[in-house]
């Protein structure tokens, strides 16, 4: 296995995450438009899905970064 391999993977993981956060969205849109407040924890772990989506995205951009011609630290 090798680091296309693993972003790949990462990758597939991203969509899923965006999916679930898109479910909680629909759910909580779908409860406003009934008149019913949205339930404050769908909202809630809607964003802790976009929030880890975010980051798995940032992942899989590093790992596909091309390394430059000497080691660079992450800043």
């Amino acid at each position: 296995m090798d680091l296309e391999d693993v972003a790949d993977r990462l990758e597939a993981i991203a969509e899923e995450l965006g999916d679930l956060a898109f479910d909680r969205l629909r759910e909580a849109s779908s409860m406003a438009g009934r008149g019913a407040t949205p339930d404050p924890g769908l909202v809630a772990e809607e964003k802790r899905l976009t929030r880890a989506r975010r980051s798995v995205q940032k992942a899989v951009v590093t790992l596909r970064r091309s390394p430059g011609p000497a080691f660079e630290a992450d800043p």
